[in-house]
């Protein structure tokens, strides 16, 4: 009895308590009830409260709460049990907290309460729970307007469920074969935690940018199978456990490979995740001062700001800028896109936008992967490269390409 209520003290002594140092308490049963539990309970709450009419004031009250309790959390804990290979979960969890305390910021500025549609259920809380971690807003008026990808999935819930389990194995497996791919190309900047570059300077320009296209290339694969493998993880849960309807898990990605202008990528095909968020951050303050163009602009530079910040956190000798720059040049080709159809009428299209759209994003892609490498953020371990069986397979013709480039450029 003793022992029970001296842990309980601690643990409510500990959950005002901010650590001194970052990522200093490993995380276990005891920091997630004191450091993580209370952030996501305060979440949970505003998340509540903006379904209810007439709490705009609690809300208000409680966004400070909700941030000194995911601040504390982020710089205390730390998931890779010392190990710098690791330190990527930490990334993700870092992201985690700043997105749910600007979700919050939102719902404690909104006027009216958020409604579900259809779907609503007789429980506040049930509905509660799914507007925190409904990420896109499936099923809420606040996400009207958006586009989801024709889901082509089963409709029989047991069929569904396997195509799904099917599709986390298979998108898993790619992860594996993309993974050792970029590690056999550049071992110095994927392997080692000093970082390295993406760029061989014994090669001349057109073999050394050619090959380093291939290592974006493979990189952006590896993070689309890695989030589609997330989201079906999620997906087989949300169904099997919580027996949501598959309804509400609509297809994350609409084949991003066949877009045919960038507005057509970032806007539709490529994931909407925290598309929102965006528009919160940037889009709608730059927005109301310098209308359509402050919009673009806004929520493309919110979201390299945030990209780089958060990846400075884990490493600071991270190039934070280079995110804002490669997303500030995505924002200035939708515009281009703009002006082009309000001159000609037409919109960007074809085999000559689709020519267009990857030729902007390979050479601005680049530029991204390279900021990471060279600080050593790529440089984690992972399951996938023991869980596939064709290792050797992979690096061999891995192998063999790197030596035609090379064969090529001598």
């Amino acid at each position: 009895m003793d022992m029970s209520w001296t842990l309980l003290e601690t643990l409510s002594n500990d959950i005002l308590r901010v650590s001194p140092a970052p990522a200093t308490l490993q995380f276990d049963i005891y920091t997630f009830l004191a450091y993580i539990l209370p952030a996501f309970l305060s979440y949970y709450i505003v998340a509540v409260l903006v379904i209810l009419p007439e709490t705009r004031m609690l809300r208000v009250a409680l966004w400070p709460v909700t941030v000194f309790l995911a601040f504390r959390a982020a710089v205390t804990v730390d998931f890779s049990c010392k190990n710098p290979e690791r330190t990527y979960i930490n990334f993700g969890f870092a992201f985690a907290m700043f997105y749910i305390v600007m979700r919050a910021l939102e719902w404690a500025c909104l006027k009216d309460p958020l409604k579900r549609g259809v779907r609503h259920t007789p429980s506040i809380l049930v509905d509660a729970l799914d507007l925190a971690t409904n990420l896109r807003g499936v099923g809420w008026n606040w996400s009207e307007g958006l586009r989801f990808p024709p889901d082509t999935r089963p409709t029989s819930r047991l069929r569904f469920a396997v195509y799904v389990f099917l599709s986390a194995l298979y998108h898993s497996f790619i992860c594996g074969v993309l993974h050792i791919s970029i590690q056999t190309l550049a071992p110095e900047a994927f392997t080692t935690l000093s970082g390295g570059t993406i760029f061989d300077d014994t090669l001349p320009p057109v073999v050394r940018y050619a090959r380093s296209s291939i290592i974006s290339l493979l990189t952006a694969f590896i993070i689309y199978a890695d989030v589609q493998m997330n989201y079906d993880i999620g997906t087989l849960i949300g169904i099997t456990v919580a027996q949501q309807d598959p309804a509400q898990w609509p297809p994350l990605f609409d084949e991003p490979w066949k877009a045919t202008s960038l507005h057509d990528f970032w806007g539709y095909r490529w994931h909407q995740f925290v598309r929102r968020l965006f528009i919160v951050l940037g889009g709608w303050p730059l927005g109301s001062v310098f209308g359509r163009v402050g919009y673009l602009l806004g929520s493309f530079l919110a979201s390299g700001v945030l990209h780089g910040v958060v990846a400075a956190m884990l490493n600071q000798s991270v190039e934070w800028w280079y995110m804002p720059l490669l997303f500030g040049t995505m924002a200035v080709a939708v515009a281009i896109e703009y002006v082009f159809t309000r001159v000609t009428g037409r919109r960007v299209g074809g085999w000559i936008g689709r020519v267009w759209t990857m030729t902007w994003l390979v050479i601005w892609g680049n530029m991204m992967v390279e900021g990471h490498a060279r600080a050593g953020l790529f440089a984690s371990s992972s399951a996938f490269d023991t869980a596939v069986p064709v290792k050797g397979i992979v690096e061999y013709y891995v192998t063999a390409l790197d030596r035609w480039l090379r064969a090529f450029a001598s």
